[in-house]
């Protein structure tokens, strides 16, 4: 299977690797805070879900064994695709997987109008939140890969 390959100026490459080191960062972050927290649930944010799926999301608080997938796929998922951006290793994994948890998160919590959640949000939004930004971001960096000029996968998938 032969690789294809991207033609990147300096800028563009700089570009496109911060911004997946960038939200790599951020996602790390998230799930380490969570995984250093003993306490930390998402059964508070997923009880006040008040978007078109907040039936799907108050199900998952209902039951223990929902809660407890929910909460680890939360952490773990977090932290891993985290790494796996950062380091640039099977990044395009990494992007579907985080395009799914910002999918999940804004479909919880959509900023619709009149929509008033227990937790303060970061600004004032309508329809487009930080969730939507992110999502998109990433799915320019599973359109536009880097991982095989700068990261592991150019060693794992080098050219034979």
């Amino acid at each position: 299977m032969q690789r294809k390959t991207y033609n990147y100026n300096n800028s563009q490459l700089f570009a496109l690797v911060a911004l997946r080191v960038l939200i790599g960062w951020y996602f790390l972050y998230e799930g380490l805070v969570k995984f250093l927290n003993s306490n930390w649930t998402s059964l508070g944010y997923l009880k006040d879900s008040q978007g078109w799926f907040s039936p799907v999301f108050n199900f998952i608080t209902e039951h223990d064994f929902l809660m407890s997938l929910a909460d680890n796929l939360n952490i773990y998922g977090l932290t891993i695709i985290g790494l796996l951006l950062i380091i640039g290793l099977f990044t395009k994994v990494a992007g579907f997987g985080a395009v799914s948890l910002l999918a999940m998160y804004y479909l919880s919590h959509p900023p619709l109008l009149n929509a008033v959640y227990m937790l303060p949000t970061e600004g004032s939004y309508l329809w487009i939140d930080k969730n939507i930004i992110m999502l998109c971001a990433v799915v320019v960096l599973i359109l536009f890969p880097t991982s095989t000029q700068i990261g592991l996968d150019r060693i794992i998938f080098k050219k034979k």
